[in-house]
């Protein structure tokens, strides 16, 4: 597939690569393909041959890419990447025999968590913080999702919300920020969670006038909140015209899924539980279900999500590692792109355009995951063979370099 545009100017072209496009069906592979980019800005997506004679007289800025695959930049569309400290000792705990219900119920878990987050300044949170966004930016994420949820009261919220939107400015990505102040129920509330939900939405426009808040997000568990305490967050956000995504049915149905698709949500993430009514809800409402592997590994679970009935109902599935410090200490897009395909039977094609395409209407973006001309010029270049490489290879230094917006950034070989 060729895309070309009445550009007579580059600010850079590539050449010398394959592309997976993931325009249109398959991975929309061009072999010996060309990028050219303009203001930040896919130009030209197609062919080498297919460019005029004179193009590389066009630009001052020509990259032989040497051979290798071409995808759009990986978008990592749910982590809870800011926490200080680690837990560990409950992966320890986990390994003993203690389910996540039995550490949280104890002590420890998302509460944990707080106590370090509560504990850390806002500079200490980003210096441990930008170590794993720089791990993520290294193999090819080149958008980040970054939620709160670890501070649970106003001024920690806050504080993850500003570290959050600090490290997409000290790495030159989009950082978007979800408000997941409905995470857990601080100790202070103990008892009280429906006056803590009070809180949790009388905080949200505080937040979002600060332009903190791009998307909002709660925990609907048996550990975690009611449905119709979610509801009331979702109602609040609403409000405010902000989207909302749901940690919906992980470790039970509660219909959270299906909620989430009441209200037009973004996306439903983990649907392990989620039953076929909530996929058809799903489905009529265009909510993504973002499948986060890493946890499914890391908590030994067995019951995987509906995806054959995802396919059935065209329910798009994005791919994220829920980089977490309890859960899924994940630091690798291409390697939850490798789970979702060992775990849930992915295709590798299915899993990388998870982590493009499904990921950025995930987040509702609708300018990147595809290589396509009036896109953002976000790529990753890699060194492999063929596409289903970034899936089979379980780690490894497989990102050549990364562009975001047309410029180079993180590491470059």
């Amino acid at each position: 597939m060729s895309t070309t545009s009445m550009s007579t100017t580059w600010d850079g072209l590539l050449l010398n690569a394959s592309l997976a496009t993931l325009d249109g069906d398959g991975y929309g592979a061009i072999e010996d393909g060309a990028l050219g980019w303009k203001d930040g800005v896919l130009t030209f997506v197609g062919p080498r041959a297919a460019l005029p004679g004179d193009a590389e007289a066009r630009t001052d800025a020509v990259i032989d890419a040497g051979g290798g695959w071409i995808t759009p930049g990986l978008i990592d569309c749910h982590t809870h990447l800011v926490f200080a400290g680690d837990r560990a000792h409950e992966f320890e705990r986990r390994l003993e025999g203690a389910s996540y219900e039995d550490i949280a119920r104890a002590g420890g878990g998302i509460v944990s968590t707080v106590r370090a987050v509560r504990a850390a300044d806002e500079d200490t949170l980003l210096a441990e913080s930008l170590p794993r966004a720089r791990a993520l930016l290294r193999d090819g994420a080149t958008t980040l999702e970054i939620k709160s949820g670890y501070g649970l009261d106003f001024d920690n919220e806050r504080k993850m919300l500003r570290v959050a939107r600090r490290v997409g400015e000290a790495l030159g990505i989009d950082v978007r920020t979800t408000y997941l102040g409905a995470h857990a129920l601080p100790p202070e509330f103990s008892g009280r969670a429906d006056d803590y939900i009070d809180a949790v939405v009388d905080w949200l426009p505080r937040l979002r006038a600060e332009g903190l808040v791009d998307a909002v997000d709660a925990f609907c568990e048996r550990i975690g909140f009611t449905p119709e305490q979610t509801r009331r967050v979702f109602e609040a956000a609403r409000a405010l015209d902000l989207p909302v995504k749901l940690h919906a049915d992980q470790l039970s149905d509660l219909g959270g899924a299906a909620l989430t698709a009441g209200f037009g949500g973004l996306s439903a993430d983990h649907v392990e539980y989620t039953d076929d009514a909530a996929v058809r809800a799903m489905a009529a409402a265009g909510t993504v279900a973002v499948l986060l592997p890493g946890a499914f590994h890391c908590l030994r679970e067995t019951q995987r999500p509906p995806i054959e009935a995802f396919r059935a109902h065209g329910v798009a599935m994005a791919v994220a590692t829920d980089c977490n410090p309890g859960t899924a200490p994940l630091l690798s897009l291409p390697l939850a792109m490798s789970l979702a395909c060992t775990h849930f039977r992915l295709t590798p094609e299915e899993a990388l355009r998870g982590a493009t395409v499904h990921a950025a209407r995930a987040l509702g973006l609708h300018d990147r995951g595809r290589l396509r001309a009036g896109l953002r010029a976000d790529f990753v270049h890699w060194a492999i063979r063929r596409p289903a490489e970034l899936c089979y290879w379980l780690g490894g230094d497989l990102a050549r370099s990364v562009f975001v917006a047309g410029y180079p950034v993180g590491r470059q070989d």
